[in-house]
């Protein structure tokens, strides 16, 4: 399926640049979001610090070759935690290997571990392929929409 020598780990700041890098690669694909790299930067920093948060990378080669990341909110629907998954980005080089599939198992191991009842995560609907991804993974579409709206 992929490399026995990718492995997955919380990231660390050293590991900032190669996580601009992929957002940079995630943006270009999303259409409602613009790359800016000092804003990932910032956020990036930010999630790393966060303690209820995690950033997980895959490791292969030694190089980082994809990244996931996920924020707790409190869910009235479940009546508890729950997780919103964001930045699930592979290298490309390294899509259709089980990377992406290591890190969403390996952040919901993380989830479960601090009693997380639902993960759920936005997905650009024109990104046939990740729509297929997470499908594959066993997510189901609903009938919310996502709404937005800039304050700053």
């Amino acid at each position: 399926m992929f490399d026995v020598r990718v492995s997955i780990r919380p990231a660390e700041p050293a590991d900032i640049d190669s996580l601009v890098f992929l957002l940079a690669a995630l943006f270009s694909i999303e259409e409602d979001f613009v790359f800016d790299e000092p804003r990932q930067r910032r956020g990036l920093t930010l999630m790393l610090k966060n303690e209820r948060g995690c950033v997980l990378v895959a490791e292969g080669q030694g190089q980082v070759i994809g990244m996931c990341t996920g924020q707790m909110t409190v869910s009235t629907a479940e009546g508890g935690p729950a997780l919103l998954v964001e930045d699930v980005v592979v290298r490309e080089q390294w899509r259709g290997k089980g990377v992406g599939r290591y890190l969403m198992e390996s952040l919901e191991v993380w989830a479960r571990e601090r009693g997380i009842e639902r993960l759920q995560l936005l997905a650009d609907r024109n990104n046939g392929p990740a729509l297929d991804f997470y499908e594959a993974l066993g997510w189901q579409a609903t009938a919310l929409v996502c709404l937005r709206k800039t304050i700053a």
